[in-house]
């Protein structure tokens, strides 16, 4: 007769050792993968499940801004789940497992914080963040021929932080203008640029110079550290915010929303606004 595996199922409480609720959650999807376990979970693929890890971060950010921090320790539970989930598929298809996850980033810490554990001498942060960098370097010659800088920049990022990572490694290297005022003469520049190309009709044309102007606009939100992500979406929830304050105020009033002139939508536009400012 097999023997049974222990789970580690007791009852769990807030005391415990975290390393034993590490454990916990560890047999637990160990369980939902086994032939004892759940359909679902034992269909799954490191491909199938992937989209999961992306919203699980997107939702933990949300809930950062919006300051639930009840909200976000559920999150960061669902974000370490899916750690564990793609550490338990890694063990079955003979990839890797927790411990070389946990060994990894351990010895990742160690490695590019010589200013801490070892004998490394900084006197600032940005010291930190050259020295950071110049390891990283090092570290990618040893594991592939292409040693750029942005080489291991996630081209799934959102745009503007994609742009935004650019920009941010290339100024550690001393590539950056010396104040805001240089950028905002650039996103100056840019639109001219776009202006200019509006007459030829050259859509292509239209698209890069919107593309430059766009990555101008996302270098002056660095340079007054302004997360230009968070700032778009704060934006959009304003005016969705407005939008649907003026649908609301036509309904109240009977009017047809759709069919309102420009200038009559105008109008609510500005009541909406100092409502939702």
């Amino acid at each position: 007769m097999d023997k049974k595996i222990d789970y580690g199922f007791e009852k769990i409480n807030k005391e415990q050792d975290s390393g034993r609720l590490f454990y916990k959650l560890i047999k637990i999807m160990e369980k939902l993968r086994s032939d004892e376990g759940c359909l679902w979970d034992i269909e799954q693929t490191h491909q199938s499940i992937k989209k999961n890890l992306i919203e699980e971060a997107y939702e933990a950010v949300e809930s950062i801004e919006s300051n639930n921090y009840s909200g976000l320790k559920e999150e960061l539970g669902d974000i370490l789940l899916q750690v564990v989930f793609h550490s338990q598929i890694g063990v079955e298809d003979n990839e890797f497992d927790i411990n070389e996850v946990l060994i990894s980033v351990i010895n990742k810490l160690i490695r590019r914080h010589p200013h801490v554990f070892g004998d490394k001498k900084v006197s600032s942060s940005s010291e930190v963040l050259a020295n950071w960098e110049d390891i990283k370097k090092k570290e990618r010659k040893k594991s592939t021929k292409n040693t750029s800088i942005f080489a291991n920049i996630p081209k799934i990022l959102p745009a503007l932080h994609y742009a935004f990572e650019i920009q941010n490694r290339a100024s550690r290297l001393g590539f950056d203008w010396n104040n805001a005022s240089g950028v905002i003469e650039k996103i100056k520049e840019e639109l001219n640029e776009l202006n200019a190309e509006l007459k030829t009709g050259n859509n292509k044309g239209l698209s890069d110079e919107l593309g430059d102007l766009l990555f101008s606009i996302v270098n002056l939100s660095r340079h007054l550290n302004i997360d230009s992500e968070k700032s778009l979406r704060d934006t959009c929830k304003k005016f969705i915010s407005r939008f649907d304050y003026m649908e609301k105020h036509a309904q109240e009033h009977n009017m047809d929303f759709p069919k309102l002139p420009l200038e009559e939508k105008d109008k609510l536009w500005e009541i909406a606004k100092k409502i939702y400012d």
